[in-house]
């Protein structure tokens, strides 16, 4: 498992884009027949990805979080952007096709994941969170995900944002996780841009051409830096920056969030006017 430190804004802007990279991009995504997991101090969020093909991986511990096991003291969010997969939890199994979530209650002891054809492998997509209680474990799929409708064709960034691990559709302690989806020919998301100081946030962009990027967008809103992200990468952003992005072509995203709420409309909006 990987560690990242936590940052202040006044330091953030003396970083290289070097720095800026190393302290908040996660790369390497998605490898197959292993579990990949990057720990950061910033909430002390997990973000990370199950890949199996021919046999299960099964979610473990380790000294990072001083747990017996994984969900002792933490809940969990899954997203499979891939094939049709499997996720045992203790003795249940549930299947997931591509674009289905899954959430995890605190205790839960054995969690594994297998891929129905290695061929057409899953690509489960993992946000966890501490937990200070048990919320059921809860199947989602898109059609049961809470839509929201934002943006428009002519701000280029139409897009549908699925609420999954969300109080109206799953409940948990303090994770939050869904998915947008932007229409054809949009490329912004979350422009006009906001900050939400209560809440961290974790966002994955795939759906993408190799030869596509996002920039990502991120920094207090009169101090913006960016990052180039690609296809199957990851931006841990801290609640202090914004967190937007615009893409050379069509992409989706996951965001998880947690913090101190869970109000989705809990946020800071920032004018057009004041973005330097």
């Amino acid at each position: 498992m990987q560690i990242r430190d936590g940052v202040n804004a006044k330091d953030f802007k003396h970083y290289t884009t070097e720095r800026i990279r190393n302290d908040f991009l996660i790369t390497d995504l998605f490898t197959k027949s292993e579990i990949n997991m990057t720990y950061s101090n910033i909430d002390r969020i997990i973000a990370g990805s199950a890949c199996p093909l021919e046999k299960p991986l099964r979610l473990e511990a380790g000294k990072e979080i001083g747990a017996e096991y994984f969900l002792e003291r933490r809940e969990l969010g899954v997203i499979n952007i891939g094939g049709k997969g499997t996720v045992k939890v203790d003795d249940k199994k549930y299947q997931l096709e591509s674009r289905d979530g899954l959430y995890v209650g605190m205790g839960a002891k054995e969690v594994s994941f297998e891929s129905e054809n290695s061929d057409g492998y899953a690509k489960f997509y993992l946000v966890s969170a501490p937990a200070h209680r048990t919320y059921p474990n809860v199947k989602i799929n898109i059609n049961d995900a809470k839509p929201q409708h934002a943006g428009s064709l002519d701000n280029s960034n139409k897009r549908t944002i699925y609420k999954y691990v969300h109080p109206d559709v799953a409940k948990s302690c303090q994770l939050l996780m869904g998915m947008t989806l932007l229409e054809p020919k949009n490329v912004w998301n979350t422009m006009p841009c906001h900050t939400h100081a209560r809440r961290m946030e974790v966002y994955l962009y795939f759906d993408m051409s190799e030869d596509d990027v996002v920039f990502h967008l991120m920094g207090e809103p009169d101090e913006t830096r960016h990052i180039v992200v690609r296809n199957e990468q990851a931006v841990i952003n801290p609640s202090w920056s914004i967190h937007s992005g615009v893409g050379t072509g069509n992409y989706t995203f996951i965001w998880g969030m947690i913090g101190e709420n869970q109000t989705f409309s809990d946020m800071d909006d920032v004018c057009m006017k004041d973005l330097k």
